[in-house]
């Protein structure tokens, strides 16, 4: 069946604006087989606009305004400047970093050029270096806006492009949609003004963020035995010099991850908490006997952590790296506002509280968490810390996990673990366990019905827990702004908490039970805690497998 003639003309009009050879080759193809009949993606690449929304803008490369490539970037771009020129920054800095993703590179030139071309200074980073770097850069160079051209751990196909204000945070509303707007309303790419590509910030501003991080450790242990993966990333080289100026022993490196690669060739998805993705750098540590593995994902924003158990290696959960690094400040007497997001677990507010330190709970996103007023420390479950809020008011794997080194050499100096910190942890708040059930659908429409259903008829009971208040996230709180999502209190301080995900078509669960802590003579108090809370997670899930999503 042949494309209908409207689509065909759009995609035509396309092609002649499309400045890159590649990609307009690529859709010149797919036109052709179109117009043969035969099935293409033509539709799909053409319905609708690549969003902007407060992560910017992500998507898999390719030709039509619904993928990311050179006619989108250039017109994101343009639209931002016109954003900063109507907010009153005319002629400030915009400073424009990238990862070493497939035509990051590009994508950061085009951006330089249009904002040299609307009369800003456009300043490029030297080469690929971690997003927290470019966060970092915005403040210190006193620039009116960031922009960070990656796409974190995305699949391989996609890029992405994260705008950042002058305040080192990531965008929120009303900005996102007043930029998407002006982004509309950018005519022909052929009528935007273009000038150079910028000026090449020099490595100081490397060096001051390296030094800065390594600063925050202080004086003391540094027998530790490391393995790192960057996971074919870019974070390699900075977290190996942070490391040693801040005094470590270099670690053994994952030799087929360690340098920059955009095909990710070793893992199916480049993200530390897929399955599958750290087999590497754990097996790496059996065979040296490391003490810990450390990883970064493919822009550094995030660090993983994994520690050795009886049954081999076992990956920390977000939460849990949260709760050492919390301890770890705590201990140091930094004092602050400790924040986490919703669906990150209620034991930060515990350990706050503990120490005399106020706490905040922010919806989804470090665009939230580095907003806190007094931020001492925040974090987010999927693996994202912010450890130096003054300097990054995001996240920042490179200091997190300079951290989470500096707590492991002082425990084994001491003849303990993290997983002993652990234990204490919930023996003075008791074991907080966490979960996540993702659920998939085929037919996006299921997933606003879901919603409505899943408020209309709540469970009364998951797991065995009565459900004892449900809170309708949508219509905000007295603490939080509205968000589509739903919040069940459990029995025993239990909870759960259901929200579409912002770039999947499925339905995220977030888990959590609280047990508390026997008190024993021979430790197996934890132990049989996280039996136990394993156990009553596993009926949770099941229950709402079954009871709220059918199965």
């Amino acid at each position: 069946m042949t494309a209908p003639t409207d689509l065909i003309e759009q995609a035509r009009a396309w092609a002649a604006e499309d400045p890159d050879e590649q990609t307009r080759a690529e859709l010149e193809a797919v036109l052709a087989a179109a117009e043969r009949g035969e099935e293409t993606d033509l539709a799909d690449r053409f319905a609708g606009t690549l969003e902007f929304g407060t992560a910017g803008l992500r998507g898999a490369l390719g030709a039509g305004p619904n993928r990311m490539n050179r006619v989108v970037v250039t017109r994101a771009a343009a639209g931002l400047a016109a954003y900063l020129r109507d907010t009153g920054h005319s002629g400030g800095s915009v400073v424009i970093g990238f990862d070493a993703r497939h035509n990051s590179d590009v994508f950061a030139r085009d951006t330089a050029e249009i904002m040299t071309g609307a009369g800003f200074k456009a300043l490029v980073m030297p080469r690929t270096l971690p997003t927290p770097l470019l966060a970092f850069a915005i403040r210190e160079l006193g620039c009116a806006a960031g922009v960070m051209v990656t796409a974190s751990h995305n699949p391989p196909q996609d890029n992405g492009y994260k705008v950042y204000l002058g305040d080192g945070s990531q965008i929120v509303p009303p900005a996102d949609s007043e930029i998407a707007d002006r982004i509309a309303a950018v005519g022909p790419l052929a009528d935007l003004p273009r000038g150079d590509s910028g000026t090449v910030v020099g490595e100081e501003i490397v060096d001051r963020y390296l030094d800065t991080v390594a600063e925050l450790a202080e004086d003391g242990p540094r027998d530790l035995t490391l393995v790192y993966t960057p996971l074919h990333g870019v974070g390699g080289t900075t977290v190996a010099q942070v490391l040693e100026t801040a005094g470590f022993d270099a670690p053994y490196v994952v030799e087929q991850q360690e340098h920059p690669d955009p095909d990710f060739p070793t893992v199916s998805f480049p993200n530390p908490e897929e399955p599958g993705a750290m087999d590497l750098a754990m097996a790496l540590a059996a065979e040296k006997r490391a003490d810990l593995v450390v990883a970064n994902d493919p822009d550094a924003d995030r660090c993983a952590v994994a520690v050795p158990d009886a049954h081999g290696w076992r990956m920390l959960r977000g939460d849990e790296v949260g709760a050492l690094l919390a301890h770890h400040l705590l201990a140091r007497g930094r004092t602050g506002t400790y924040a986490n997001s919703i669906v990150s677990s209620s034991l930060l507010g515990k350990m706050a509280a503990a120490a005399g330190q106020p706490h905040e709970e922010t919806l989804t996103g470090f665009k939230w968490i580095g907003r806190v007023e007094g931020l001492a420390f925040g974090y987010e479950e999927a693996l994202g810390y912010c450890c130096d809020p003054e300097h990054v008011k995001d996240k920042d794997g490179v200091s997190a996990l300079l951290l989470v080194c500096e707590l492991a050499a002082q425990a084994k100096a001491a003849g303990r673990t993290l997983t002993d910190i652990l234990d204490d942890i919930a023996r003075e708040h008791g074991l907080h366990a966490t979960d996540q059930l993702s659920v998939r659908f085929e037919d996006l429409s299921d997933i606003p019905a879901t919603m409505d259903r899943l408020r209309s008829a709540p469970p009364t009971t998951l797991g065995g827990l009565a459900v004892e208040r449900v809170e309708d996230l949508s219509e905000g709180t007295a603490t939080l702004p509205p968000t589509d999502g739903l919040r069940y209190s459990l029995a025993e301080g239990a909870r759960v908490i259901v929200r579409p995900s912002g770039t999947e078509p499925k339905v995220k669960c977030y888990l959590e039970v609280v047990i508390p802590v026997e008190a024993d003579s021979d430790g197996g108090g934890v132990d049989a805690a996280r039996i136990s809370a394993a156990g009553r997670l596993d009926a949770i899930t099941a229950d709402l497998r079954g009871t709220a999503f059918g199965g």
